[in-house]
């Protein structure tokens, strides 16, 4: 996702009482509270769709990613106007700046529930195919930090991106657990994120969800 330089974006973050800036951080938040589980999304933008999940799941702890931490200064400027408009404090959300590849290195083995990744980057070039966030590559990263049969779930409106999807998950051995080929037409329970609402009137959205 694409922003406007934010030089005060790591002190906005700094200042953030629900930003994690590092694994003792994350471990004693989940060692404190022993029993919930642990949700991701990665690449969460500007927190539409983490925060509007969280909040049907107040007993468990959800985990925004983004590497960008102009976007992630934004998300946490919107959070803090949605929290005061609506005189609530979501304290099972926190954020982290983080690149998808270190994963196994701020979690522990099979502490991750489920991963969300919703509209990533789909990197269309073929000189950057490892960068896509279901590259093999990835997907080996997630297996450390996933639970024993944990689940990915996927949105895009990229049909390369899909396809390419597909493909790399079937390869990798994990068990299809739900397709869709135009999830709008569906009457599937469904949070947008903010470029789900902008985009998806302009074609179909594809959802994949995995299990490994």
């Amino acid at each position: 996702m694409r922003t406007r330089f934010n030089p005060k974006a790591i002190e906005e973050m700094n200042e953030f009482d629900r930003y994690i800036k590092d694994k003792d951080t994350i471990q004693n938040i989940i060692n404190a509270n022993k029993g919930k589980k642990v949700y991701l999304e990665i690449g969460m933008g500007k927190g539409d769709f983490i925060t509007g999940l969280c909040q049907l799941d107040k007993d468990n702890i959800y985990i925004g990613i983004e590497v960008s931490p102009p976007v992630l200064a934004l998300a946490i400027k919107k959070l803090k106007r949605y929290e005061e408009e609506n005189n609530i404090r979501l304290d099972n959300l926190y954020f982290m700046s983080e690149d998808a590849a270190t994963l196994s290195e701020i979690f522990e083995e099979h502490q991750i529930e489920k991963i969300y990744l919703n509209f990533s980057d789909p990197w269309p070039k073929k000189k950057h195919t490892k960068r896509r966030l279901t590259h093999e590559n990835f997907l080996d990263v997630y297996k450390k930090v996933l639970r024993e049969h944990g689940e990915i779930e996927f949105k895009t409106d990229n049909r390369g991106l899909f396809e390419y999807s597909l493909v790399s998950m079937q390869n990798y051995g994990l068990r299809f657990k739900e397709v869709y080929l135009d999830l709008h037409q569906t009457d599937v329970f469904n949070i947008e994120t903010e470029y789900e609402k902008k985009f998806s009137p302009f074609g179909p959205i594809y959802k994949i969800i995995v299990e490994y």
